[in-house]
This record gives C-alpha cells, structure tokens and sequence, in this order.
C-alpha cells in the first residue's frame, strides 16, 4: 500500500474499487460523504482517504506514481469528484462514508461503507439494499423477479464455485441475489443472468487479495500452541502452512508471497535511511526526516547506549519516513505501524540475528538463502499473531485505540524475534501476549491527525521493545496470562476509550499547545 493509514489511505482505495468494479465501468461523477463525528472526517485530507478514492474509482494501482497527482487528473480523466462532510443516518462506525455514483452509460449507485482496519473494508448497503460486501471473494449480485430467482440462482452456483450458501433478499417483487465465489462467473452464466436479471445488469466485483479457498488451521493462540506442538515444528513453519492451506496454493508459492512483502519492507527502510528526497515524493507534513541522524549517530558512539535496539528502532522510524511520505510499504498490520515489523526484521538479517535448520548465524554461519528463509519463517510467525488479532480483535485504532495497532506490530514482531532465535511456538505466543500487556491502553492521539506524531516514535520503541520481550521469555520468564485472554482484555479496553482517543485527534497529545501550534506542511 502507499502510506500514510491502511484505514484511510488504503482503505478507501478498496472500498472505491469494489465500487467502480460494481458499476461496470469508470465513473463520471462521484459524491464522497463523511460523518462529521467519525474519523474519516477529521483526517480525510491529511492520510490521503480522498486519494485512495480517486485512484479507485479511476481503476489506477494504490501504488501508482499518479497516487500524487490524482486530484488534479480527475477532472482530465472526466471523473467530477467531490467530498463533503454532513451527518449521515446510519454512521455507526468512525470510518463510515457514503458514496453517490454515475457512470457514462447511465448506470448509477448509492453505496454506504465503511473502512474497519487494516485495509479490510465492508460494504453494507447499495442501493437500498443491506448488504455485505468485504472484497474477500469474488462478488456476484443481480435483482430478478421473484419467479425467475430459482433459475438465477442454479445459473450463479451451476459451476460449483460458490462459497457458502447464496444470500437472498426480497423487496415487493424483487429479490436481490448476492453469491460470493472462488471464481468470477464464465461469460456464459453472465449471458444469462442478464436475461433473467429486471434491469438486464449483472454486478461483480474482483476480490482485493487472495481468495481464501481452503481452511485455516487455527484461529487461536491455544490451539496454535498445541498443533505447533503436535506436528513439532516453530511457529514459522505452522504459519507457513496456514497461509497455504488457507489460500489454497503450495507452501512455495506461500514462501514467493511473503518474500515479496519482505522485499517491500526492506526497500522501505533503505528508502527511509537514505539523506536524498525520492523525486515525485512529498515530504513529511510535521516531522523532519532523522532515522539516517539516529543511525549515525549510534555508529559513530554518539548516543547513550546504542547497540541492536538502536538500530532496530532507526529502522523502524525509517520505514516510517516512507509511510509518511505516502511511499510504498508493508502494512504490518496497519500502515500506523508500518515500521515495526521491517526494524525489527532488517534487524535479525543485517546483524546475523536469524537461527535456520538449527545454525545460528552469528554473521557468517548460514549464507544468503538461509538468511532469507530464516526472515521469511519470521515473517510468518508475526502473521500468526496477526491472525489471532484478527479472529478476536481488531486492527483499527479508530475502535480500540493505538493499542491494535502499533501495539499489535510490538507483539507480532516479539514472535518473530522468537522464531529467528529458534524459539517455540509457545515462547513466541508469550513474547507476543507480554508486548500486548505492555501496550494495553495506549491511545490513538494522533497529532493534527496526521500519523507522524506520536507515531513514529513508537514504532520505534515497539520495534525495540520486540526484542527486550522476545529475550525475556527466552530467558526463563513465565507468562501468567495467554495470548488468547490478553487480546480479548486489549479489546474490551480499547472499546472502553472514548472516541477523543480513538483517531480523531481530538484528545491526548494532539490537543497540548505545543502540538497545537506545530506549523504543517501540505501533504504533497
């Protein structure tokens, strides 16, 4: 994703091409409305969100070079693109929007979504209709006439893709039939749905990542521990499987896609470091760049104490020089927290950190490919964790504060420290669960809701944290209280924030003088 939110700036992208793909073609007028109590509303300018929806609803990539002049090109590409900020009647998330479409043809929607962390989005009404649409598969919609709805829904299942049971909703005479499938619908079915359909229309929409075809082998921390334990492999690997049992791919093919995301996350942190501007980038709006000073300075025996954590956290504060630029990262899990992860991984590689097949590198010992397998099982025990974030929380700072957020790339990034030292599945799980513990209330206070302050910071102390953890369970602490009851405590706290501290930047730091008085810069 570009920078700077995965709920803003990536999640409106989604959200406006699920739409676009919904209308059939590009549209050419787009009405964008947010709650004025919800957060959209309060940063849409500042995180990109008006962005993400211009790129969507021109079918651009989010990582498009035009991402920066979007706004200005619209109109060129003949989209009248406009926001507004009034109260809406069902805006019963922060994140809530609602988007009024036209296309060329004459085709035309209404549509009510919301963005719900980490890029995962919902759309819950479309025209009329209660809906609900996650991008997850493949969406098929048509409305029929009652009397033609058996025959539109053999002609929707009649290739044996559908997943689960196809959703059917009736008003007067119509029913509107909603199928969620492995596989777009072949040109024939298509064909014949728009015979059977009342208005001859057929919507579909791509999903926004993998389609899950196969099952997951857990989806919580206890029953990870126990099948880690039972097939006696680390967490990496369990993860490694997940991801492709889950996918439906081989676990190579799993290996080539966590890779790249390796990749992204190393090229990030190289960007971050390096003193020149990247050309066709803006720059920070309240931050000067200082991850290179940090590094330096520690090399050179400048600072206090240095050593791993330092550097670790100069590389997380570099990734997220990026992220604030609106440059390419790795939401992991969120774009919030989008330096954690690549500090702390860059890390273990760049310093020898990493244990593979047993050999612990201590900078000459398992060469370049066993390096980067050792990386790549890391990365995959972080995603375990993410998981059971996932299945039991939420990644969203505007529901459960800064806590599932950075919070959650702490621990995610305190198990992958666990696996590239060798560690167990049930050592990882505890370094993750006493990071959460250690994070457990801190807010989203954005500053001038931009993420950059208190931001950058504490990924950078996450980043370093992840390994004080990793080291404390690896050195005989006990944790008292699972992952599993931890999360579920995090999530019950962050529902009890008020919404002041749940990113609206209408509380804690963001509302001191001194943060107040900050002079920004236009975000490019």
């Amino acid at each position: 994703m570009r920078g700077p939110s995965s709920s803003h700036t990536a999640g409106s992208f989604h959200i406006a091409r699920i739409l676009h793909d919904l209308l059939g073609a590009r549209p050419c007028r787009a009405r964008v409305t947010f709650d004025p109590r919800g957060s959209y509303a309060q940063v849409f300018r500042e995180q990109g969100v008006d962005r993400g929806f211009a790129m969507g609803l021109l079918g651009w990539p989010l990582t498009d070079v035009r991402f920066f002049r979007v706004l200005d090109l619209a109109a060129s590409e003949g989209l009248d693109l406009r926001f507004d900020v009034r109260p809406l009647e069902h805006a019963d998330h922060p994140n809530t929007v609602e988007i009024e479409l036209e296309g060329l043809a004459g085709a035309s929607s209404l549509a009510i979504a919301r963005s719900v962390g980490g890029g995962s989005v919902e759309i819950v009404a479309l025209d009329g209709w209660p809906v609900e649409l996650t991008g997850e598969t493949y969406e098929a919609l048509v409305e029929v006439d009652r009397a033609n709805a058996d025959s539109a829904v053999e002609t929707l299942a009649g290739d044996g893709e559908v997943v689960g049971e196809i959703r059917r909703l009736d008003r007067g005479d119509l029913r509107l039939l909603h199928a969620r499938r492995n596989a777009a619908l072949p040109d024939a079915a298509r064909l014949a749905l728009g015979r059977l359909a009342v208005n001859g229309r057929v919507r579909e929409a791509r999903p926004l990542a993998f389609v899950k075809r196969g099952r997951p082998l857990f989806d919580s921390a206890a029953v990870m521990i126990d099948l880690a334990r039972a097939r006696n492999v680390s967490l990496g690997r369990l993860a490694l499987a997940h991801e492709a049992s889950l996918v439906g791919i081989g676990e190579d093919d799993a290996r080539v896609e966590m890779r790249r995301r390796l990749d992204v996350m190393s090229a990030a942190v190289a960007a971050g470091l390096d003193a020149e501007p990247v050309p066709g980038e803006p720059g920070m709006q309240l931050l000067e760049p200082s991850a290179r000073a940090v590094f330096d300075a520690e090399a050179a025996g400048r600072v206090a104490v240095g050593g791993l954590h330092t550097r670790a956290a100069a590389r997380a504060l570099a990734a997220m020089h990026v992220n604030s630029r609106m440059g390419v990262v790795c939401a992991a899990p969120t774009g919030g927290s989008a330096g954690v992860l690549p500090g702390v991984i860059t890390t273990l590689v760049d310093e020898g950190r990493v244990d593979y097949a047993g050999i612990r590198d201590q900078g000459s010992g398992i060469g370049d490919a066993g390096r980067r397998e050792a990386a790549t099982l890391a990365l995959c025990a972080a995603g375990a964790i993410g998981v059971i974030v996932a299945a039991r929380a939420t990644f969203a700072a505007e529901v459960a504060g800064c806590q599932v957020e950075i919070g959650a790339a702490g621990a995610m990034a305190a198990a992958a420290v666990v696996e590239a030292a060798g560690g167990s599945a049930a050592q990882a799980a505890d370094a993750a669960a006493i990071a959460f513990q250690n994070t457990m209330g801190s807010v989203c206070d954005l500053v001038q809701g931009i993420v950059e302050i208190p931001c950058h910071t504490r990924n950078a102390v996450a980043a370093s944290s992840a390994f004080v953890c990793a080291d404390l369970i690896l050195g005989g602490y006990r944790n008292p209280i699972p992952l599993d009851e931890t999360i579920d405590a995090v999530l019950a706290v962050g529902r009890m924030l008020p919404s002041e501290l749940r990113c609206t930047a209408r509380g804690g730091l963001a509302t001191t003088p001194s943060a107040l008085a900050l002079k920004r810069r236009a975000p490019g």
